[in-house]
């Protein structure tokens, strides 16, 4: 029986014709793309280059047609779709355009007559990743493991196997071999024997913290380095000089991208007393004028979550917080609409104990917390279990600068703009939210080995 999947936006069942793989053509698959992974990491730099670079023009060309299956399976409002297929588009030319650099040897002067450290693929990388970002996620990690010589073997998550498959077709129409990219459809119980593996030597994931805590655990006992990019409860601080207008402006955009399914989404918005009473003021009235609906619909700002059951999730996380004491200001109802849709809701009186404060709303919800004073908002900042993001909006810059350099615990801090990733710069979390990092230089060094040679007469 074909692989189905329900539509997020009306609740209709999409069939694919794909089927679930079994166990023997799994340990096949594996064996191949180890075998192919062999000649992949003597080939020339530069031919890697060039089939990167046409993984960037095949996605490009095809933009509207991979934006829609994004939409299709996922609900991902159109536009953030087409904007989701550019990015990826941006990670493979930036790889193929500063890999050579990244992965030159570090001539280092000891008492050898040469000493240095070589950058080495591992060999086959697992990737277990998420179906918030289907086509980014994987990209983000596909292009700089490929690029340093890596091959790699795609877990997607189980609702989006149309985009898994377009990721290997788009790789291997730009030149990469067949079968050194290859997507495992399997369940979630076949992922411990691809671990386990022998000829696989890593894994990254991107997913939940209990998701991570499993792969860590399977990979630990097996000595297999792991990457993880887990949740986030970002904390957004909005402290007493900031610009109100542009902050609200901001946490909008921020809370609400991909229909709030955004691991660094504005999740808990700190406002100092000061300004606390303007602020939702003009924040409540922006989240108020945002269009929930079809999200095929150029106009839609929020579509339908990705999963009933993931919505259903949401909505329970905002009952118990209500009910220890948060007040609900906007939203907080499930509308009458066939697909799985969550609106726009804020959520006041937030504290301690209740799910909207410490836990993740992978959702479009707003939890709003009032702190006392600036130090009283970098301590419920930092009052919590994850690291993943944090944005601080003032106009003091110099101020701005030094509390997220030295105040927040987070693996990124940006002032008085959304936290978001960039090839340019590394990306990854502290405490719960993971380790490692992706993009950038550090990224494309996390799947190789850093081996040092030393030569003496």
């Amino acid at each position: 029986m074909g692989i189905k999947i329900t539509s997020p936006v009306n609740g209709e069942i999409i069939t694919k014709d794909l089927e679930k793989m079994e166990d023997d053509e799994v340990r096949r698959i594996i064996e191949y793309a180890d075998m192919v992974s062999k000649k992949w990491r003597t080939d020339q730099l530069d031919f890697r280059e060039g089939i990167m670079r046409k993984a960037a023009n095949v996605l490009s060309t095809n933009r509207e047609n991979y934006a829609r299956l994004i939409t299709q399976e996922m609900g991902k409002p159109i536009l953030e779709a087409k904007a989701e297929i550019d990015k990826c588009v941006w990670v493979c030319e930036y790889y193929a355009e500063h890999s050579r650099l990244f992965l030159q040897p570090d001539i280092i002067k000891t008492s050898a007559r040469k000493s240095m450290v070589v950058y080495q693929p591992l060999g086959l990388i697992l990737a277990v990743m998420p179906w918030n970002f289907p086509f980014w996620q994987v990209f983000r990690f596909a292009a700089p493991a490929l690029m340093a010589g890596n091959g790699a073997v795609l877990k997607h998550a189980s609702n989006v196997p149309g985009c898994a498959m377009a990721i290997q077709h788009i790789l291997e129409e730009a030149g990469v071999p067949k079968g050194l990219f290859s997507t495992l459809l399997i369940d979630s119980k076949q992922v411990e024997a691809v671990i386990r593996h022998p000829k696989i030597k890593a894994v990254t994931l991107t997913g939940s913290e209990l998701a991570g805590s499993a792969v860590a655990s399977l990979a630990g006992k097996h000595i297999k380095k792991t990457v993880l990019e887990l949740g986030g409860s970002d904390p957004y601080l909005i402290l007493k000089d900031a610009d109100i207008e542009h902050a609200a402006e901001v946490c909008k955009n921020s809370r609400l991208i991909n229909s709030g399914q955004s691991c660094i989404g504005a999740k808990r918005i700190i406002v100092v007393r000061e300004v606390y009473d303007a602020f939702l003021e003009v924040f409540t009235k922006k989240m108020q004028s945002v269009k929930l609906g079809d999200p095929f619909e150029t106009d839609t700002e929020i579509g339908p979550m990705a999963r009933f059951d993931l919505r259903d999730e949401l909505h329970e996380q905002v009952l118990k917080s209500i009910k220890s004491g948060a007040k609900c200001i906007l939203g907080g109802a499930i509308p009458a609409l066939q697909g799985a849709y969550y609106p726009a809701t804020i959520l006041v009186n937030v504290g301690p104990g209740m799910p909207a404060y410490e836990e993740e709303l992978f959702g479009p919800v707003a939890a709003i917390i009032r702190a006392k004073d600036e130090a009283d908002a970098i301590r419920i900042a930092n009052d919590s279990e994850f690291g993943l993001g944090a944005a601080i909006f003032t106009q003091d810059l110099e101020r701005g600068e030094y509390i997220a350099r030295e105040k927040i615990e987070a693996g990124a801090c940006f002032v008085n703009e959304l936290v978001k990733s960039d090839p340019r710069l590394p990306f990854g979390g502290v405490k719960k939210s993971g380790y490692g990092r992706e993009l950038s230089r550090l990224g494309i060094k996390e799947f190789v080995n850093a081996k040092t040679v030393y030569i003496n007469a």
